[in-house]
């Protein structure tokens, strides 16, 4: 009896792709490219299952016009799906799934990351290092500002979010507010003394920093926008790794370069890998290659998670993270 037939989109951990390899007949993208909407419609009729990853464009124009797909399961290798058209994926009954859990730690981490160096102003001083420009210890010399003790607002606050509260309130003694489309636990908010806020209007004016944590597609684009930024208290910061469209970068970079914020760290970007020249003009904008679960213990985890669903849709059972 012939293995189902999978396509992996791009390289993944090497103790992931040497398990599948062991179980399917593993078609890998051995240059580790992107590929285009040519070569996703092509697999969809050549693949039992296809497992793509968070950049992957499987929009509309990959399933328009499509019967009879080979393909019944997109295995996605990341939490967030809004790359993948997945109502045209039910229409033709393609199972969609998503690696929940296993990244919240590493992203968190980033998050916190981002938001440390943008206050310490710590890429700038980083470059100036490098590039043998430091002249000395002096009182003026890249002064940034606090972080202990400031009031941080959470937008989404999943797993990723919560995590980040936890840090940031129990390691830094910050106060927690949170915007999330739903209303949370008492005993969720508790956990960090955090308290929920109806709307971003209400949010924005009170936080000295706000990390982004909310789903992205079409319905969040621009989540953040020109008039939201204009709410934020002089100075403060803007941190993003939840998915780039949620931030209007045009007004960011505006925002920052005309000094009414103190800076933003972003780990995402609208229409990655190109990033808005404007973020790259403003100095103290932090700027990471989306490396949130880059982490050899969770990229391991979030590939061996895609399995486990992999191989529940294709032996009919249910997948543990179904999301279409």
């Amino acid at each position: 009896m012939s293995r189902p037939k999978v396509l992996i989109s791009r390289r993944w951990p090497e103790a992931v792709e040497a398990a599948l390899a062991e179980r399917y007949d593993v078609t890998f993208n051995t240059e580790d490219r992107p590929l285009d909407t040519a070569a996703f419609r092509e697999a969809l009729a050549t693949h039992d299952a296809i497992l793509p990853t968070v950049t992957d464009a499987m929009g509309r124009a990959v399933f328009d016009g499509i019967e009879a797909p080979r393909c019944r399961v997109l295995a996605n290798y990341g939490v967030g799906f809004s790359h993948i058209d997945t109502e045209a994926a039910a229409r033709l009954g393609i199972v969609v799934t998503n690696t929940p859990d296993v990244l919240s730690d590493c992203t968190a981490d980033i998050a916190m990351t981002l938001l440390l160096m943008a206050a310490r102003r710590a890429g700038e001083g980083e470059r100036e290092v490098r590039a043998g420009a430091w002249t000395g210890w002096r009182p003026t010399h890249l002064v940034g500002t606090k972080v202990t003790g400031k009031t941080l607002g959470i937008v989404g606050f999943g797993r990723i979010g919560q995590e980040m509260a936890r840090r940031a309130h129990h390691g830094f003694g910050m106060r927690i507010l949170v915007q999330n489309r739903s209303a949370v636990a008492p005993e969720v908010l508790g956990a960090c003394n955090a308290r929920q806020v109806e709307s971003l209007e209400a949010l924005m004016p009170e936080c000295d920093f706000v990390s982004l944590h909310c789903p992205g597609g079409a319905a969040n684009r621009h989540l953040v926008n020109a008039a939201r930024l204009a709410l934020m208290k002089p100075g403060a910061f803007l941190i993003n790794t939840a998915r780039g469209e949620v931030v209007d970068e045009a007004a960011l970079a505006e925002a920052v370069g005309a000094g009414r914020l103190g800076g933003a760290g972003l780990d995402v970007f609208d229409g990655e890998p190109a990033v808005e020249a404007r973020l790259l003009d403003c100095p103290n904008i932090v700027v990471l290659p989306h490396l949130g679960s880059a982490t050899r213990e969770t990229r391991e985890a979030m590939g061996f998670r895609a399995l486990e669903n992999l191989a529940a849709a294709l032996d009919g059972r249910a997948p543990p993270d179904r999301v279409a």
